[in-house]
């Protein structure tokens, strides 16, 4: 076999082993994947019953509830268009409010319902953290000046 003929071979099996390489870094990363939904997205195509997505949107005001177990939540998400009914047991962010934004991890259920398995709760643009909120503006600049 020539050096040229050489060559190519490599060339070629360099391109497939880069191809195979590809393709399988695509497949690992399709069952890692996790949609993301808006309410009227999930209302006019929801995904299948149980698949992990995200659902994101506003807490609609008066949808808050909390059920007799202390620990489940249920709640409404909304984009102006379409509501999702959302259900989520456990500790919520503290952020978490009726008319704030969030995103809700989890899956949706055979009846309808987002069953939750994690909340971010997401805030306005005009958040402070509270430890600056209490100092002057002076004082602010000076504390993040310190940690930068």
């Amino acid at each position: 076999m020539q050096p040229k003929h050489q060559r190519l071979v490599l060339v070629v099996l360099a391109l497939v082993a880069l191809v195979g390489a590809g393709l399988l870094a695509a497949w690992a990363l399709r069952n890692q994947a996790s949609y993301f939904f808006v309410p009227s997205a999930m209302a006019a195509d929801p995904p299948p019953v149980g698949r992990p997505v995200r659902l994101g949107g506003m807490v609609q005001a008066g949808s808050l509830r909390t059920l007799p177990d202390g620990v489940t939540i249920r709640f409404t998400v909304g984009d102006g268009q379409a509501l999702v009914p959302v259900q989520f047991s456990g500790i919520v962010p503290d952020l978490f409010v009726e008319g704030s934004g969030v995103v809700a991890e989890g899956a949706l259920g055979a009846d309808g319902t987002f069953l939750a398995t994690n909340l971010l709760a997401k805030h306005d643009e005009n958040y402070m953290p509270r430890e600056l909120a209490e100092m002057n503006a002076d004082e602010a600049r000076e504390t993040v000046a310190e940690t930068q």
